[in-house]
Formats: structure tokens, C-alpha cells, sequence
């Protein structure tokens, strides 16, 4: 009986310890905990889920910013031991970047790519003039502009708006005009009936070069070209080149009117949620994917040049000082400096001053 009673006690001693165990006392659902040595989740247990966080963005699989992604998806898992899982959804198939961007004030780890016109119209009206004509003379002087204390502060106001900017080094690319007909002075833009996207600031953007800024979907461009609805397009050459709008306008004038680099956002609610570990992951991650996607823009640049000129584009190589000129006004225009702080343009001008 003394055995049987010992046993007894001994069975109810492990089961309580394995209740205790397992009752509240590791990381909350969701959430990997820390070795308290900078490296996130290394004795976690196996069974544990991963944090699965998810990205969504419009471009295609096989696209320069696609694959870099996919390389941000690879270098979290590797770097968290596999304790943060990013799953990928190229080609808009979370919804368009306002349904993400609904998910994200709601709470859920999704991430999606935006710009400083998209930042404007969400409530910070300075971030607008990142996408102006002819700011910036380099990629040097863009990340001389993301490193600056404007660009904190701009990125400060931006959370209080319930998004956080993870990441801000990514080139997307030069943004060149492709046209019905040549382009090879700032005046062959007068008139000429030019698609932009549906924002202000690139509308007022080629207005103020002379030419007709034409909002409408990408997906009509191609047959407006050829009913001569519009006369041309702008993008970064991939973008040009992928949607074979080069079979109904043979002339790339490379104008470089803005050099457009993109930034990865969450939700500072979702963010919030991670630990300190977590946080740091993510924004490193980000712009080492960042230096890998550059690379790859750059090359994809220069090869995608060649096959325009294979195709029988005529390539047109412009001086942009006098494009950049005659830009100039955008920056005083009361569409702007009605919603800018004071001396916005100036303050950005020092900003992006390269050391």
C-alpha cells in the first residue's frame, strides 16, 4: 500500500508539473521570444509556430523587386532560425495597396510598398515632394535624404498615422518617357498628350514641362497608343519594356525626370508587437534585401536598354539641365505650398546634400 500511495504522489507531482509548464508562462501566441543575446528565437522549440508575416505588392514574379523580395523572405528565415516566416504574394494577390493598407490599420502583419506621393495624400503632405520632377541629381543624393533628420522627423509623423516605414533604400527605378514621337527637347513636350498615373504630383509634373498629363490605368495605355488617344508614357524601363508598349511607340526619351526609390511599410500596431529582436530583424532584412535588389535594377537597367534598341526603339539620350529648368516652378505652385511647411524645398535641397 506504501508503494502504491508513492507512486500515486510521485504521478501527481509530473502532471502538475507538466501543467504549469504549459500554462501562460513562454511568449504570447504569435510572438517568438529572445536568448537575450541579439539573436531572435535560437532556443525556441520546435514545435513552436513561426511569426508569418505576409507582403503583398503589384509587380509580377520573375521582376526585379520580386525576386529581392523572395531574397527578404530567405534572409529573415535564415537570420531568425526560422522562427519568422515572411510568405510572399506578388501580382496584387492580397488586393490593391489600399486594401493592404486597410489590413495593416487594422491590425494584421501584412507589408506593402508605397512612395512619398502615396504618404502625402495619407497625411503627410511633405513627403509629397520626394516624387517631385527633377529633385534629385543621383542615387547618392536619395539616400543622403532617407538618412536625414527630415526624413526621421517625416517618417515620425507618418507612424502617428498608423504606418511604419521599415525599410527606405530600395532603387525602383529612373523614370523615362516612351513615345509615338520624338522627344528630344524639353519644347517636343509641349502639347504632347503624356500618361501619368492618377496623383497630383505627377500630373502637375508634366504640366509644368508643357506637355498634357493624361491619367489613366496602365492597362489601357497600350491600345490609347494605338488609337493615338495619348502620345506616350512614362516608367522605369522595365516597366515599359514588360508591358510591350514599345510595339506602338518607338521613341525613349531617357529623361530621368525622377529617380524613384520605394519603401516598405506595417502597421505600428502589428509592429509594435514584436519584440525589440523581432524589430530589429525586420528593418535589417529589409535593407540588405534592399542592396540586393539595386543590384539587380541596375543590371536589369541596362540589359532591358539593349533589348529596346534589338527591337528597333530609337533611344534618345536628352540634356536634362534644361528639363530641370523648366521644372522648377512645380516647386512654388500653391498645390503644394498651400499644404507644405515653409521653406519645404529648401530644407529638403540641404537635406540631400551628399557629405
Amino acid at each position: 500500500m506504501k508503494l502504491k500511495k508513492l507512486l500515486a504522489v510521485g504521478l501527481g507531482v509530473v502532471m502538475a508539473a507538466a501543467v504549469l509548464g504549459g500554462c501562460g508562462q513562454g511568449a504570447p501566441a504569435g510572438t517568438t521570444p529572445s536568448n537575450g543575446e541579439g539573436t531572435v528565437g535560437a532556443e525556441a522549440s520546435t514545435s513552436e509556430k513561426p511569426l508569418v508575416i505576409q507582403i503583398g505588392y503589384e509587380n509580377n514574379p520573375g521582376e526585379p523587386l520580386d525576386v529581392a523580395v523572395n531574397e527578404w523572405a530567405k534572409l529573415i528565415s535564415e537570420k531568425s532560425n526560422g522562427t519568422i516566416e515572411m510568405q510572399v504574394f506578388p501580382s496584387s494577390q492580397l488586393g490593391s495597396k489600399n486594401d493592404i493598407i486597410d489590413q495593416m490599420l487594422a491590425g494584421d502583419s501584412v507589408i506593402t510598398l508605397a512612395d512619398g506621393a502615396f504618404y502625402a495624400d495619407r497625411g503627410v503632405p511633405d513627403f509629397g515632394i520626394v516624387f517631385g520632377p527633377y529633385l534629385f541629381d543621383s542615387w547618392e543624393e536619395c539616400w543622403a535624404l532617407t538618412e536625414s533628420d527630415w526624413w526621421s522627423d517625416q517618417s515620425g509623423q507618418l507612424e502617428a498615422k498608423g504606418l511604419k516605414l521599415l525599410t527606405a533604400n530600395w532603387i525602383y527605378g529612373d523614370r523615362h518617357t516612351l513615345s509615338t514621337k520624338p522627344i528630344r527637347t524639353v519644347d517636343d513636350l509641349k502639347g504632347k498628350k503624356i500618361r501619368v498615373p492618377n496623383n497630383t504630383i505627377q500630373i502637375k509634373g508634366f504640366e509644368v514641362l508643357g506637355a498634357t498629363p493624361t491619367p489613366m490605368p496602365l492597362g489601357d495605355v497600350y491600345t490609347a497608343l494605338q488609337q493615338g488617344t495619348i502620345d506616350g508614357l512614362e516608367n522605369p524601363l522595365p516597366v515599359l519594356y514588360n508591358g510591350k508598349f514599345h510595339e506602338v511607340a518607338k521613341y525613349l526619351t531617357l529623361d530621368a525626370h525622377v529617380k524613384n526609390f520605394t519603401t516598405w511599410i506595417c502597421g505600428t500596431t502589428f509592429f509594435d508587437t514584436l519584440t525589440p529582436e523581432q524589430q530589429q530583424l525586420l528593418v535589417e532584412t529589409g535593407n540588405e534585401a534592399g542592396l540586393y535588389n539595386n543590384d539587380l535594377q541596375q543590371k536589369a537597367e541596362q540589359e532591358t536598354l539593349e533589348k529596346f534598341k534589338a527591337e528597333g526603339v530609337e533611344v534618345i539620350e536628352v540634356d536634362s539641365s534644361s528639363f530641370k529648368e523648366k521644372s522648377l516652378p512645380f516647386y512654388e505652385l500653391p498645390d503644394f505650398t498651400s499644404l507644405w511647411s515653409e521653406g519645404l524645398f529648401e530644407t529638403v535641397q540641404a537635406a540631400k546634400e551628399v557629405k
